[in-house]
């Protein structure tokens, strides 16, 4: 795996930023350069308010995400080569994602859930987690397999963003002619 040379460089990358649907891969060296991306992923997850933050939205498509429910800066939990099991119950709630802001979509998720994976330092965890919790580890780990909140969009849904995703793309296309000048 190599991380960018300038990863304190990195930012929140927006849709449509095609790495936001690349399948990710795994991670096997557990280092320092990886540390310095968790370092710089936790401060753009606070810095933008949100409660969870993947390596792909920071352009870097491995299998990484933050988990951060409550927004205390102590509370942010790292989860690399994340599995999912165990899912139970079902919790429908809006959902939004800091790579598609001002997008929000009702989203059926599992109440409950184990999430197995390893920390920065590669030594194995697991968690039983709830509620929010479960639901930010649903929606990361969906990013991790290039899945986004816009994929599971109704007709209606779709109606009621399509103003803020038409500017997304328009921005992004934007942004592309000026990279390529």
């Amino acid at each position: 795996m190599r991380l960018p040379g300038a990863i304190e460089k990195l930012n929140i990358v927006l849709y449509p930023d095609p790495v936001l649907r690349e399948r990710c891969t795994r991670i096997d060296t557990f280092d320092g350069q990886l540390a310095e991306l968790v370092q710089r992923m936790e401060w753009l997850l606070h810095e933008a308010h949100g409660v969870g933050l993947a390596a792909p939205q920071v352009g870097v498509p491995i299998r990484l995400f933050l988990c951060n429910p409550t927004g205390e800066p102590d509370d942010t939990s790292v989860w690399i080569n994340p599995v999912l099991s165990d899912l139970e119950g079902v919790v429908e709630s809006e959902e939004g994602c800091l790579s598609i802001p001002g997008v929000t979509v009702p989203k059926r998720r599992a109440a409950t859930l184990t999430i197995e994976g390893f920390d920065i330092e590669g030594k194995p965890q697991k968690a039983e987690v709830v509620d929010l919790a479960a639901r930010v580890c649903q929606h990361e780990n969906d990013h991790l397999d290039g899945v986004l909140i816009v994929d599971a969009m109704s007709e209606i849904t779709e109606l009621a963003n399509r103003r803020m995703i038409q500017q997304l793309k328009a921005d992004y296309k934007a942004t592309m002619r000026r990279k390529s000048r």
